[in-house]
């Protein structure tokens, strides 16, 4: 039975029920936040605003008008200063309000708020959760648009539920969890809109929860509190009566007053209209919407749900692309623009490994995952492992290739992922006026360093700063070797007597990669990985990567030859060319080498296309065999019956 169809029932035989199941517990504390004995001591829930008994306020704040547009909605008319009263000894740590709209300007895109939230569903695959659903939903006041993000994952129970709503808790403890800081929630929500409502049921030890939270930057503003106060109620579900019970956490007093605040703020204005809301989450899972959504400075919603029906946009994110009329549409339409504005696309590049068992659903459809790997062309796979002193601090192996659209494209960089999430999407490493590096693209999963708070970018340590200057190296030697094969002239060679040095070099185990052929299809980041540590790799003709350890001497004689600047504390790699005597590069003769090898190609090709039309004709000859296999049957059963009938008519005859 539905929760909605229990409380109807419930309601029905006790109107009061609910709230006359806790009248026993009133001899308990009717607040747990104001007795310190919370796990949260930021945030006090609704209930400290009947009783306080822990921190009184005699701040005279008045209500101040909520402005719509994110960025201008920071102002509070502080009025009076706050004036802090410690009760039976003391001291308690409270969060005015204005931190929520200072803490959620670290998300400066709307989409890396909404990456935020399902990151938190996609955390919860390990829970059972086979999808996330994000979708517009109505606010049933006023029909205004609202933002729902749903999962059917474990769910979290009431004290689970409140340190989600608190700050600095994260009960994520797995290793490939993504969220680690506890303060994604609040950012990103806070972010989208001005308000959000959770609705989330649990079960365990077959008892079912239903929790209800609301973080409203709304209520907080024009009731002007000066701290955060969070209205929850909880629900239990009896399985073996059937009935929807009020949670025994708190009183009867504390329940009224969060349910009161719940009623007036929340999008529902009545209790059946509430708990209607776990109809469709089923036996676990959580359901969040974000209400009162913010304004971009044009005074136009931020996330447009209009401009297309399966889709959402960011309003006016569009931006025009300037390069020659014939390459503009291809430009415009690539990934690497739409992701800014679109957030299926973006969704769609947001992790690098999706089980198939879990859906993302957009407005109704699913989000089809998307491998930017598949996009590139001549693609080749390094291996980069960074040290400090000495000590491999961690191992990444980049897919870089041209874009199939190159050189048509005017985009570059690479797709920086960690722990299987988009971090930094076609990051430029590099700048260039002479078009070196155009359409050179590259796809790494660098879990090493550390991201941001807002998981959008790194956080600039040596490790990170070593990875940066590495992708600047690699990208510049790419393109000094394969920038012929899309129609452009090297413009600077890498002196061959470097690479033939560092050949004569021992090898470290693992460090040796041979590249995929031109047009090869790419294998998974894992099977590479596990490639790249057999040492019957460095074998193979053509272009090779080494990882080569170099001496200190060695060091310096590759920066007295000219060769590209090395880090004492990196292993570095290099390309080393086609062998030609005399240790000398001849880009022409790669050329031709190029060239012959797609004549090959078209060779092989016309090849299997013989050997089909032979196979056919050999198919073809069979059958017509087979078939006048079964007619020279039919004519000889045909003859032999007309002997025998001749026989018969011979031996009728009478004699003369």
């Amino acid at each position: 039975m539905k929760p909605s169809e229990v409380f109807q029932k419930v309601q029905l035989q006790k109107p009061n029920s609910l709230l006359e199941k806790q009248e026993s517990g009133e001899e308990r504390s009717s607040n747990a936040l104001s007795t310190g004995h919370s796990e949260s001591s930021v945030l006090d829930q609704a209930q400290s605003t009947l009783e306080d008994s822990g921190l009184s306020s005699t701040s005279t704040i008045g209500p101040a008008p909520l402005c719509r547009q994110f960025w201008k909605s920071g102002s509070y008319d502080n009025g009076h200063s706050t004036k802090i009263s410690i009760q039976s000894g003391r001291n308690y740590l409270h969060v005015h309000p204005m931190f929520l709209h200072s803490n959620a300007t670290s998300h400066k895109w709307a989409f890396g708020a909404i990456a935020e939230l399902l990151d938190n569903a996609v955390d919860e695959i390990q829970n059972g959760a086979t999808y996330v659903i994000i979708d517009k939903t109505l606010n049933p006041r006023d029909g205004s648009p609202a933002l729902l993000i749903q999962d059917d994952g474990g769910g979290m129970d009431p004290e689970a539920l409140r340190r989600c709503m608190s700050f600095g808790f994260s009960d994520k403890k797995e290793k490939s969890a993504i969220g680690q800081y506890g303060n994604g929630f609040k950012t990103s929500t806070m972010r989208l809109g001005a308000d959000v409502i959770v609705f989330s049921r649990h079960m365990k030890d077959r008892v079912s929860t239903l929790s209800i939270g609301l973080l409203s930057y709304t209520f907080l503003m024009q009731t002007g509190h000066d701290r955060i106060v969070v209205p929850m109620v909880d629900y239990e579900f009896n399985a073996s009566s059937g009935t929807l019970e009020m949670s025994r956490r708190y009183d009867k007093q504390h329940f009224k007053a969060n349910l009161s605040l719940l009623l007036r703020w929340s999008p529902y204005s009545n209790e059946a209209d509430l708990v209607k809301q776990f109809d469709d989450i089923g036996s676990h899972g959580t359901k969040v919407i974000i209400y009162n959504l913010w304004y971009n400075d044009d005074g136009k919603m931020e996330l447009d749900f209009d401009a297309h029906p399966q889709d959402i946009r960011i309003s006016g994110d569009i931006k025009k692309v300037e390069t020659i009329p014939a390459w503009k549409q291809v430009n415009e339409q690539h990934i690497a623009n739409q992701l800014h504005y679109s957030l299926r696309v973006y969704m769609s590049i947001l992790y690098l490994r999706i089980p198939e068992s879990f859906k993302i659903v957009l407005r109704g459809q699913n989000v089809e995952h998307h491998n930017i790997a598949d996009d590139l062309k001549y693609i080749q796979y390094i291996l980069y492992r960074p040290q400090t002193a000495g000590f491999v601090e961690g191992q990444v192996v980049t897919t870089i290739g041209f874009l199939k659209e190159a050189p048509h494209v005017n985009l570059h960089g690479f797709n920086v992922y960690y722990k299987n999430r988009l971090i930094l999407p076609f990051w430029r490493v590099v700048t260039y006026t002479d078009s070196r590096g155009r359409g050179v693209v590259g796809v790494l999963e660098a879990n090493f360093i550390e991201p941001t708070h807002n998981k959008q970018d790194f956080e600039r340590t040596s490790l990170f700063q070593k990875l940066e200057v590495r992708l600047k190296e690699m990208t510049s030697e790419y393109w000094d070797y394969h920038c012929v094969l899309i129609g452009y002239q090297p413009k600077r060679k890498v002196r061959a007597s470097v690479f033939a040095e560092n050949s004569s070099h021992s090898v470290p185990h693992g460090g040796v990669e041979k590249p995929i052929l031109l047009g090869q299809s790419s294998p998974s980041m894992t099977s590479i990985s596990e490639a790249l540590a057999q040492d019957s790799m460095n074998k193979g003709s053509g272009m090779k990567r080494k990882a080569v350890e170099l001496t200190e001497t060695k060091r310096a004689n590759m920066q007295t030859a000219g060769g590209p600047g090395i880090n004492d504390d990196w292993e570095v790699e290099e390309i080393q060319p086609i062998d030609i005597p005399g240790n000398q590069s001849n880009d022409v003769e790669a050329a031709n080498m190029v060239q012959e090898h797609k004549k090959l190609l078209a060779k092989c090709s016309e090849y299997e296309n013989s050997v089909k039309e032979l196979s056919d004709k050999l198919a073809r000859l069979r059958s017509e065999l087979g078939e006048a296999q079964r007619d020279h049957s039919r004519l000889l059963a045909e003859a032999l019956s007309l002997g025998s009938i001749k026989k018969e008519d011979n031996a009728s005859m009478p004699s003369r």
